[in-house]
């Protein structure tokens, strides 16, 4: 049986990448200042093949995902652990997330006490911000803990 040319392979293999990539693109992000660290690949190399119903595209960028065509949800470990703030903090799934609202319904929203930090923006007229750190918490919640948590809000309730 004759072998195939290189040139035929290598149109075989041209055809097959295109069919694997689909219409979609390569997300373009940039790395987090501390995305080379080890707990960063361990998160990341979990991250789900869906999120809010949402399916998971390629990235361009060291630790971080990205799901929806557009992308609706953007995630990036390795970010600056950011300090006390008076935006709204809320725990999820033991996870402490700090949430900012001023550019709704596109969110930023960023882990609080866990070093590297993780920071999420999410297009919350496509999915769900709930759905979104419900599913992303339990992977977040693998990297270290730094003891900072979320305070209480003025006048809330506590419960306990």
């Amino acid at each position: 049986m004759p072998r195939p040319s290189r040139t035929a392979l290598a149109a075989v293999i041209a055809v097959a990448a295109i069919a694997l990539t689909g219409c979609s693109g390569t997300v373009s992000m940039q790395a987090a200042p501390e995305a080379n660290d080890p707990a960063c690949a361990d998160v990341t190399s979990l991250l789900p093949g869906t999120l809010a119903g949402e399916q998971r595209r390629w990235t361009d960028a060291q630790a971080t995902g990205a799901w929806g065509d557009p992308a609706a949800v953007l995630f990036t470990c390795g970010v600056e652990p950011i300090g006390p703030t008076t935006l709204p903090c809320q725990t999820v799934n033991g996870v402490d997330w700090v949430i900012d609202e001023s550019k709704a319904p596109n969110y930023r929203v960023t882990s609080y006490g866990r070093v590297p930090a993780v920071e999420v923006y999410l297009d919350n007229d496509v999915v769900s911000s709930a759905d979104v750190l419900d599913q992303l918490s339990l992977l977040v919640s693998r990297l270290p803990a730094d003891g900072a948590t979320c305070l209480p809000r003025e006048g809330a309730q506590s419960t306990g």
